[in-house]
């Protein structure tokens, strides 16, 4: 017998509108399809389905495409205590992420080949509360693996133009990085670059107070960014089929790069991170290393450009970087940042964060879905069944709170490693469910379906 989920709302966001609106969007349970979607709210009984009808009336609260978060380090297998695909999808979940894109480094083996990406699926099979897709790795000398990657489904391909930190992932050269695009031009996927190049050796080369922000933030100057920006939009002239993207930008001083690159017909996109977007290195006190990331939270008037350039389109999209590690390599109490892993723990709190900053800056909620999931489920090649709530696309949404607000607690947090820049911070905007292909896969109050997410 059909079975299907009805969500009725007086608060939906579609597709192309700026407002939110009443509507009523059908969910075919067995193929996890929309295959209605009425622009008013359609009382039970007029209802023309024949099978089975799980009946969700969202009343008043929000209702928003499914988050796809591009940008997710999940580590298993080889580094499952800093995280693993259970916990990570389901602090997702949480936070109303249907998709994440996982990271091909910091697991071991990386995705750095087509076994090592079957090692990755195997360890995730039967535990995602999420979809999960997966980058591949540009690593020196492995550009031969690529095109395999492409065939056996991975979405882009991610390098470092500086020391990744993880011994498995070296970092590449400029003439590595031509090699990877001779091979992977035709494609049809994206090839991924954290864009710090440090050719003045600033990198952790400093004598200053190692538990002071601002000792850390020296030693990884805008100049890094800049330079690396720089020589990927000059190296990418000679490919104009390709699309090169730039992971989690901080330096707003790339910016003008960016745009000259684009306005010229570049194939280039751009994301930013919730962290860049909601802190600032001046409120970061002495002896946190829990705020240190790579590149690192720069000064307010950085952040106002970030946004600034989030608005008019030069930057594409927001994800979260969700990069933990174990308590231990944070060096929480010596504070020592210098030492410190870099990376903040995000999951589950993008959408709040992003809400409540963008709120006194006038954005509306059309927009950060538009950051969150429209345009990064294009980025990850996913737009043609992600990132919306249409009519053949999976039925993914969230049930949303705009108006409740919370205090972050570590208790609360549903990653494995329950630290984060954010706990203490009161937020505005909370996640009640989040359904996935029409199974609720998060519930705030109640249980949820279990880790039904596909890996894509």
């Amino acid at each position: 017998m059909p079975r299907f989920l009805v969500c009725t709302g007086s608060n939906i966001l579609l597709p192309d509108s700026d407002t939110l609106q009443p509507a009523t969007i059908i969910v075919d349970e067995l193929t996890g399809k929309i295959t209605d979607i009425y622009h008013a709210q359609i009382p039970r009984n007029e209802l023309d389905l024949h099978g089975d009808i799980t009946w969700v009336d969202a009343q008043d609260k929000v209702v928003l495409p499914g988050l796809v978060d591009t940008h997710v380090h999940l580590n298993e297998p080889g580094r499952t205590e800093w995280e693993g695909f259970f916990t990570g999808t389901l602090a997702a979940a949480s936070g109303g992420v249907t998709t994440v894109v996982e990271m091909p480094l910091n697991s071991i083996p990386p995705t750095t080949t087509v076994e090592n990406l079957e090692t990755k699926r195997t360890a995730a099979q039967g535990q995602c509360f999420t979809d999960v897709a997966f980058w591949g790795g540009i690593i020196p000398d492995n550009q031969h693996h690529l095109k395999p990657l492409i065939r056996a489904g991975v979405k882009g391909f991610k390098c470092f133009l500086i020391d990744s930190g993880i011994d498995e992932f070296p970092c590449v050269s400029e003439a590595q990085v031509i090699a990877a695009m001779e091979e992977i031009q035709n494609g049809d996927v994206p090839m991924l670059f954290h864009a710090e190049l440090d050719t003045h050796q600033h990198k952790d080369n400093t004598d200053g107070d190692p538990t002071q922000y601002s000792t850390f933030l020296d030693s990884r100057p805008q100049q890094l960014e800049f330079d690396a920006i720089s020589l990927i939009t000059t190296v990418q002239r000679s490919y104009p089929n390709l699309r090169c993207h730039i992971v989690h930008l901080s330096a707003a001083s790339a910016l003008p790069v960016i745009r000259a690159a684009k306005d010229t017909g570049l194939k280039l996109t751009v994301e930013t991170c919730f962290h860049y977007l909601c802190l600032s290195s001046e409120e970061i006190p002495s002896g946190r290393p829990e705020f240190k990331c790579c590149p690192p939270i720069r000064d307010r008037g950085n952040q106002d450009a970030l946004w600034d350039a989030l608005k008019a389109g030069v930057i594409d999209c927001v994800v979260s970087d969700h990069s933990p590690c174990v308590a231990e390599l944070k060096h929480l109490e010596g504070g020592d940042i210098m030492k410190a892993w870099g990376g903040i723990s995000t999951l589950g709190l993008g959408l709040s964060l992003l809400w409540t900053e963008g709120k006194e800056r006038g954005i509306t909620i059309a927009q950060i879905s538009k950051w969150t999931s429209q345009n990064t489920a294009r980025h990850a090649g996913l737009d043609a069944f992600k990132g919306k709530l249409e009519v053949g696309y999976d039925g993914d949404f969230v049930i949303w709170d705009p108006d409740s607000s919370f205090k972050v607690t570590a208790e609360d947090l549903g990653f494995r490693n329950k630290v984060s820049a954010y706990v203490g911070r009161t937020v505005r905007g909370r996640v009640e469910q989040t359904y996935l292909r029409g199974r609720m896969i998060y519930n705030r109050i109640s249980a949820n379906a279990g880790p039904v997410g596909q890996l894509i």
